[in-house]
């Protein structure tokens, strides 16, 4: 029988201050009993001697300090896992809000769970899926990578984490591929267009989507990327599926940590974050990853919105130490309607060399990757020479080099957000927009390659130039 307590001192937001407890421990879970037998539950955030400092879940309204009752359930926040999760939606502590029935759940986990152990990982090695050409072939995701997407207020994030969802696969396997949302702090706007985009294109079927508003308590918004989390570890480790786990927006999560921070009065670190915000990230971001031994995994693709636009803000700075690179949203492309409007040259996948290669893509794909960089990004030089200089000032090659510039933004990376290529699709496009240079300028490509690959290419330019004529 679990003991009730009617000590609590101090109510303050949603923070309550119980006395006098007995064998109460960090993060356990707690139910208030109000006058009236309403029931709320909260969480422990410390404890000093015999006092527990509880935050609840659905705020502090209506507690009454001498007539509410305390129990210490004796438990962390458990969430019950099951494979009929799939193709359902839950809000952001894993409860049901589809208007279907509730999951019978095959085993309950804690949903703090640990990150992997590093001896126990295996090195991310296979190459998904993205469609997405601009991350196929020059960012590649890589299974068990944990790779973040930098966006800023009002670019298309939302329609690329969708797009992402919808088309990702792992190429060359059996093992079946799904997908765990997770939105923290969206509006209700935002949650139906998801939930409406996943079911009308097919993609709910293999996806679990966890939905926390804006509108919910921090303290749940603070729960649901460790709920879909726990839910991932699930369907990998004991399921064996390939899990791509989306986490949108991790700037509305550390805000929601700041908040309970400053409810705590703690001391404030940089921009007021909690000077923990580096360890609470890593606890999240760690979790992904492949375990030798298991069939399954779970790569990461969390999304956060930078403040102003700037990459030096706290989250994503400290993401960025944690994960494995970035893909940059540029505004600039984004106001040329290009979608996705991805930034390619401050972008980067540490693990894209591990993901590429003749048995996992293309014998091709390195050299490809390696020329489109140098192009793009001498062409955008030349750009900036014509804005200082004129077009007059600029030389034949520099010319051609600024037309590829806009070419490629136009057709490798402006892409559309329902075109799905295939990743031969993908280094057949870029061997196209290539063929336009003389061979001399293709010097990051190995010779062998450009006799094996450029002469179909170059061909089909000159069919396509007599068409015109």
């Amino acid at each position: 029988m679990l003991k009730e307590y009617m000590t609590i001192r101090d109510v303050t937001g949603p923070l309550i201050l119980v006395e006098d407890v007995e064998g109460v421990t960090y993060a356990e879970l707690v139910e208030i009993i109000l006058p009236n037998e309403e029931r709320r539950r909260g969480k422990v955030l410390e404890v000093n001697r015999d006092i527990a400092l509880v935050q609840l879940f659905e705020g502090s309204a209506g507690v009454d300090v001498f007539g509410s009752r305390v129990k210490f359930l004796g438990k962390g926040i458990e969430l019950g896992v099951s494979i009929d999760m799939l193709g359902r939606v839950f809000d952001g502590l894993g409860r049901v809000i589809d208007n279907g029935p509730k999951t019978i759940p095959e085993d309950k986990l804690n949903i703090d769970g640990n990150p992997i152990n590093p001896c126990a990982r295996e090195f991310p090695s296979e190459f998904i899926q993205t469609g997405i050409s601009s991350i196929d072939g020059l960012n590649t995701l890589v299974r068990g990578q944990k790779l973040p997407i930098f966006s800023g207020s009002g670019l298309p994030h939302n329609r690329l984490a969708a797009q992402i969802a919808r088309q990702s696969k792992v190429l060359g396997t059996e093992e079946q591929f799904g997908v765990v949302f997770g939105a923290m702090g969206i509006t209700f706007e935002e949650a139906e267009f998801f939930h409406e985009e996943f079911r009308r294109t097919g993609a709910l079927e293999r996806a679990v989507l966890f939905l926390n508003l804006a509108d919910d308590p921090a303290i749940e918004r603070i729960s649901t990327p460790r709920v879909a989390l726990t839910t991932a570890e699930f369907l990998a480790f004991e399921k064996d599926m390939h899990v791509l786990v989306i986490l949108t927006d991790m700037t509305n999560y550390s805000e929601a940590l700041r908040e309970v921070s400053a409810a705590r009065k703690e001391i404030p670190g940089r921009r007021g974050y909690p000077g923990y915000l580096y360890t609470d990230l890593a606890t999240i971001y760690e979790r992904a990853g492949r375990i030798k031994g298991k069939t399954g995994s779970i790569t990461m693709i969390p999304i956060l919105t930078m403040p102003e636009d700037d990459k030096t803000h706290p989250i994503p700075d400290l993401t960025g130490y944690i994960t494995e690179g970035q893909i940059i949203l540029s505004r600039q492309l984004h106001k040329k309607n290009i979608l996705p409007p991805i930034d390619v040259l401050p972008s980067l996948s540490r693990l894209r060399q591990k993901g590429v290669g003749a048995d996992k893509t293309r014998e091709d794909h390195d050299d490809i990757f390696n020329q489109l960089y140098a192009a793009y990004a001498r062409g955008k030089q030349a750009q900036e020479l014509a804005v200082i200089l004129g077009e007059t000032a600029l030389t034949s090659i520099d010319k051609q080099y600024f037309n590829f510039a806009e070419k490629f933004e136009e057709t490798y990376i402006g892409q559309g957000e329902y075109t799905n290529r295939t990743i031969d699709e993908t280094l057949d496009l870029g061997w196209k927009l290539l063929s336009v240079f003389p061979t001399m300028e293709l010097k990051r490509i190995s010779k062998e390659y450009l006799e094996k690959y450029l002469p179909k290419f170059k061909e089909n330019d000159k069919a396509e130039a007599v068409k015109q004529d």
